[in-house]
């Protein structure tokens, strides 16, 4: 009976909404567009804050009671109800569904669609449907800009969007951008009919929250994950099966530069019982291979990959001292080896959650000794960050940097913490007097606290621009510190 009234109370508050609303408020009918594939109708969204907002009543685990999608013998079919001008959402990472991708381009042209939307984040492969030759018929927008979209984004093929990783999903879910179709790489179904969205949670999980159609490869290959990932096999419209490897990337050996960043930081700057964000790359390997005397760190972090796979065998990961998801590692996505993949599947200890709670910059802030460490391409000697471009050419995207480093900075013991070489690899000087011309700002100079290079740590928070000026260029390279200092004095008096 408290089902059917509350039910019933529903309905009357939805009806009452829908009165008082314009037409274009008025939820939308999902088009017919795959054959023998569901035709339900929107429902409005709902409040609910550790989702970042706005959500729709229909999540991903729900069971759709009567509902089953089209199981097809291809990739190709599996596409096919793609049309001109429709918005596709695709996962992204490692678990990018290449197959699909290369299946919907193929579509396109030989349907001959135009306008299709399609926007991701870094994928990997060839991108083909950004070639020039596809410009008429996709049109792409990127959040964040891996190296098979830098051309297309450079020559105008395709665009990006300087946004928070955190807020992507509102995209979806306040219909910013609608989404039509999804696309996505998944583990087989389980035994109640479960699948998992793997290693990319991240965005998807609004993606296939908020599209009108959901179409799946499902891969053995592909590790199941707990947490927001969960799909059930109801939710897709047409499902094709083919197992493939998953993309691998292995670490590479670490530089003298980055070892000796990474000592700094993990002697320095990282406590027992702290939680960490690293993400993915040479420096965030050089910090953890550093940490193998510490006691119970945690993970939070939007990303991670091979390197904390050592200190969890070790027990110097425990995540023993987190308030929230204690004992749990808690990420949106993950890249690595297969040795990663391993760990994750089916291991109650990693949670995949939805991007907008990880990159929640209060989340963020109430995990103890928050430690939050990121990469920038360069920095001036006021503090302000470039990060998603080398001056006007973008680069990778705004990504979580933003987030994390406020969520640190709002914690008590919490520690923001920039970290990168002096010098590229060209020998050209990352700590400059002015960024380069055309360069963005991703986080702004009052956001910076710490900045670390191999000569040593500057901080930054609470100076005025002179001290920062010079806390900068004692860490800056050796042969670049006398210009820095004369461009200094032109510009402070210092």
């Amino acid at each position: 009976m408290l089902v059917v009234l509350t039910n019933r109370v529903r309905v009357a508050r939805l009806a009452s909404r829908a009165a008082s609303a314009s037409a274009a408020d008025l939820p939308l009918p999902r088009p017919s567009m795959f054959q023998a594939a569901r035709s339900i109708w929107h429902t409005p969204h709902l409040e609910r804050e550790s989702d970042g907002g706005m959500i729709r009543e229909d999540e991903p685990h729900l069971k759709r009671i009567g509902r089953e999608p089209v199981y097809v013998k291809s990739a190709l079919e599996a596409v096919t109800g793609i049309e001109s001008g429709q918005r596709v959402v695709i996962q992204g990472a490692v678990a990018t569904p290449t197959l699909l991708i290369d299946a919907m381009t193929h579509h396109g042209k030989s349907a001959k669609l135009k306008g299709v939307q399609v926007c991701h984040l870094h994928t990997e492969g060839s991108a083909p449907y950004a070639e020039k030759e596809c410009s008429d018929i996709f049109h792409t927008t990127c959040f964040f800009v891996g190296s098979n979209m830098r051309k297309p984004v450079a020559e105008g093929r395709a665009e990006y969007v300087p946004i928070y990783l955190s807020e992507i999903p509102n995209l979806f879910r306040r219909r910013r951008l609608p989404i039509d179709v999804a696309l996505v790489q998944v583990s087989p179904p389980d035994k109640h009919g479960f699948c998992s969205l793997g290693t990319s949670v991240d965005i998807m999980r609004a993606g296939v929250q908020c599209a009108k159609h959901v179409v799946g490869h499902v891969n053995a290959k592909m590790p199941r994950t707990l947490g927001d990932g969960l799909v059930h096999i109801s939710q897709f419209d047409r499902v094709f099966e083919e197992d493939v490897d998953l993309p691998e990337h292995a670490a590479s050996p670490l530089s003298p530069v980055e070892t000796a960043i990474g000592k700094l930081i993990a002697e320095n700057l990282i406590s027992d019982g702290a939680t960490l964000q690293l993400g993915i790359g040479s420096i965030p390997n050089a910090v953890l291979s550093g940490l193998t005397n510490h006691r119970d760190l945690g993970i939070h972090s939007e990303t991670f990959s091979d390197g904390i796979l050592p200190l969890v065998k070790a027990g110097n990961i425990t995540n023993a001292k987190k308030k929230e998801n204690q004992g749990r590692i808690v990420t949106a996505f993950c890249s690595g080896t297969r040795a990663l993949y391993d760990f994750i599947d089916d291991n109650p200890m990693v949670k995949f959650l939805d991007v907008a709670y990880v990159n929640s910059s209060h989340v963020i802030s109430k995990q103890p000794k928050m430690t939050a460490i990121n990469s920038c391409v360069e920095i001036d000697l006021t503090g302000q960050v470039a990060s998603d471009s080398i001056g006007p050419m973008i680069y990778s995207g705004v990504g979580g940097q933003v987030d994390f480093l406020r969520g640190a900075s709002l914690n008590p013991e919490g520690k923001p913490i920039l970290a990168l070489p002096s010098r590229t690899n060209k020998g050209i000087a990352r700590i400059v007097p002015l960024l380069k011309p055309g360069a963005g700002v991703v986080t702004p100079r009052a956001l910076v606290h710490y900045v670390v290079t191999e000569y040593g740590i500057a901080f930054l928070f609470g100076k005025t621009l002179q001290e920062r000026a010079k806390a900068l260029i004692e860490i800056a390279h050796p042969d670049d510190r006398e210009s820095l200092e004369k461009a200094a004095h032109a510009r402070f008096r210092c």
